[in-house]
């Protein structure tokens, strides 16, 4: 039978059995005791420490853990977290719309008392720049983005970086459907990411293979204005059978 926060607030007040007990020790999850726990887990769910997500994830991905965990949405752009995007170890989950991640909360809890995003109507509380991060397999991370912005039709919409071999998409709507260069897209494009439509290339934080140096790596810039950071991604597949440059030298 299924447990939620009622059941173990029951247990947990009333002494039932061993299927709910305290650590012996104060919980932290590098700890040996939690270690053992986490060893016996099928999937881990949680809301970690932001502060020690990149050693959390590094665990995780140790012990070779499926999970699905609370991150901010900026921990995709650090040097430890963002390889794991890069090759397809971790991905963000459902739920994220606008900026926000929205959640539904135990019926147990007062949200008026405790949350300043909570909307009655849908019942659900939001966090401004939160997320899931998983490696399970979803439905939308198979699911092609349909693309139906023209670079040939409109090329002054896609300027090109003083420092980087790539152009400016400055929305993940307006990725073109015509170009198979590189191509510099907000973080939160991770949302839409679909490795059997694009490839990641890299990131403009760091040192990348695609920036014309300088001493202007950190950040993308156009006509010397610096703008947000960007993921470098390529198109592979359109989802309408047409293979980009990237496999085959060539538009079929």
């Amino acid at each position: 039978t299924a447990t939620d926060f009622e059941d173990i607030e029951y247990m947990l007040k009333h002494n039932v059995g061993a299927e709910v007990r305290p650590l012996k020790g104060d919980g932290d999850f590098r700890s040996d005791e939690c270690i053992e726990l986490l060893k016996d887990a099928d999937i881990v769910v949680t809301n970690p420490p932001f502060s020690l997500l990149r050693e959390y994830v590094a665990q995780l991905i140790k012990y070779n853990k499926k999970f699905l965990i609370i991150g901010n949405v900026n921990a995709i752009t650090y040097k430890e977290i963002f390889p794991l995007f890069m090759t397809n170890k971790i991905w963000m989950g459902f739920g994220f719309r606008g900026g926000n991640a929205y959640f539904r909360i135990p019926s147990i809890i007062n949200p008026e008392e405790r949350y300043n995003d909570y909307d009655p109507k849908t019942g659900l509380v939001s966090l401004r720049n939160c997320c899931w991060f998983t490696n399970l397999d979803i439905i939308k991370r198979h699911e092609f983005m349909t693309l139906f912005r023209s670079y040939r039709q409109n090329p002054d919409m896609y300027p090109h970086y003083d420092n980087y071999d790539a152009i400016e998409v400055s929305k993940t709507s307006d990725i073109p459907e015509d170009y198979d260069g590189i191509m510099g897209v907000p973080i939160t494009f991770m949302d839409k990411y679909n490795p059997e439509q694009f490839q990641i290339l890299g990131i403009t934080e760091r040192d990348s293979p695609y920036s014309f140096g300088g001493g202007k790596t950190d950040r993308p810039y156009i006509n010397g204005k610096r703008i947000y950071a960007r993921m470098l991604i390529k198109r592979i597949y359109d989802g309408l059978g047409g293979y980009s440059l990237i496999h085959h030298g060539l538009d079929i």
